[in-house]
């Protein structure tokens, strides 16, 4: 055992790595997951063990999910968003992870048509007028005006974000999100300067990019704060953004210069939801956990058109991620399926600086841990999914661990500031 702990903590995954101005402890970083445990939009005691815990277990940086830049770029009313008076409880959990020896990103972003307007308490804003199934609403096209406050809320988001100790900021440009709405012909129908060709698609997420970083670097003088972009490569449909225009996006990116990295994603929330993760359809615990009627039906009838599977591989993203590493030299984060170490290993050998990993360290928190010791070679995460269908409910998790097991204190109820039950 002696000799594979040894070999094991030389691995090159498990050697500090660069991230702009940033030193990790090594080259994994727990990837943005939705978890599900900000009640009133607060931080709770629940959230800030879930990133603790992924700290202790070993990764480099641990990202939190989803913290939308503005009251209306949420897409449920209970979604956390930035803003002076969470700022607190944000220290709190950043103060967490760096007490054991990582560090934290946030990840910024505004839902765009995929906002709740029951939760927003106004129409939702998009780069076209587009129906949202889930949210059973339209939305309205942005007008210079909207694209004026939502580049500024980005910005002063992201100084929010340096003063509450985040080192990294993670800006959302994927999933069919806003920012990827824009670069989605499927979803951008503009004839303006913001609509058309792929460079034209591009035009606002380089304009929140830019804007991003000029806040960042100002609120913390100089270049302290990392800040990358979570890119499509891929929507995974006919008629949504393609690899070729992933990777024309990526190279635009990195002649700005303002990311340090890319993470590379594909996947489109409306559209194809389980091309970002592969592997098991929950869709029985879907139904049985969503409150609205409507959805419910909804999901009965055409759950399986909506929820279609796509077989799990492992690093399932590499065949494109490969195609961004042979156009670029920014630093990129392999995102994707990957579970095993000797896959990390893979994507270091390949040029890839970073692998994130979600659904293996639900599983296992102390996995990397684990692995640098000699004692794990990969995750026994079966790729079911059903932590997904557990978000609104006890929080995302794998439902495999025991929660007492997962949580360290008393039993905690997700969503309620403050944790516990």
């Amino acid at each position: 055992m002696t000799g594979t702990r040894s070999s094991s903590a030389t691995r090159a995954v498990f050697t500090p790595g660069q991230l702009g101005p940033l030193t990790l402890r090594n080259h994994v970083i727990k990837s943005a997951t939705f978890e599900g445990m900000t009640r009133g939009g607060a931080v709770s005691d629940a959230l800030i063990e879930f990133h603790r815990r992924m700290a202790a277990g070993g990764v480099g940086m641990t990202t939190l999910a989803y913290v939308s830049v503005s009251s209306d770029g949420r897409t449920y009313r209970h979604q956390l968003w930035m803003r002076e008076e969470a700022l607190p409880r944000m220290r709190a959990l950043t103060d967490a992870v760096h007490a054991e020896g990582a560090l934290a990103a946030v990840q910024l972003g505004h839902a765009g048509y995929f906002a709740g307007k029951a939760a927003i308490g106004t129409t939702p804003v998009g780069p076209s007028r587009v129906f949202n199934p889930a949210g059973l609403a339209f939305s309205r096209a942005a007008g210079e005006a909207d694209l004026d406050r939502i580049a500024g809320d980005f910005a002063r988001a992201g100084t929010l974000a340096v003063s509450a100790g985040f080192d990294a900021l993670e800006i959302h440009l994927g999933h069919g999100y806003l920012l990827s709405q824009f670069l989605s012909p499927f979803t951008n129908r503009r004839r303006d300067g913001y609509g058309g060709d792929i460079r034209s698609r591009a035009a606002f997420p380089r304009r929140v990019l830019r804007a991003v970083r000029a806040a960042v670097s100002a609120a913390s003088g100089g270049d302290r704060v990392a800040v990358y972009a979570k890119l499509n490569m891929d929507d995974g449909f006919a008629g949504g953004l393609s690899p070729g225009d992933g990777v024309e996006v990526a190279r635009m990116l990195e002649a700005d210069g303002t990311v340090d990295a890319l993470e590379l994603t594909g996947g489109f929330t409306s559209k194809t939801p389980m091309y970002l993760m592969r592997g098991g359809v929950p869709l029985a615990e879907m139904i049985a956990h969503e409150r609205s009627a409507i959805r419910r039906l909804g999901l009965r009838v055409a759950g399986r058109q909506f929820m279609r599977a796509y077989p799990f591989e492992e690093a399932f993203f590499l065949p494109h991620a490969r195609q961004v590493r042979a156009a670029v030299s920014l630093p990129l984060i392999l995102l994707g399926g990957i579970t095993r170490l000797d896959t990390m290993e893979q994507a270091m050998a390949e040029g890839f600086e970073f692998v994130a990993m979600a659904r293996a360290l639900l599983r296992e928190p102390d996995l990397i841990s684990r692995m640098r010791q000699g004692q794990a070679s990969g995750s026994a995460c079966d790729h079911c999914n059903t932590c997904v269908t557990e978000m609104e409910v006890r929080g995302t998790r794998c439902v495999f661990v025991p929660e007492q097991d997962w949580m360290t204190g008393p039993r905690w109820r997700a969503g309620q500031p403050g944790g516990a039950s």
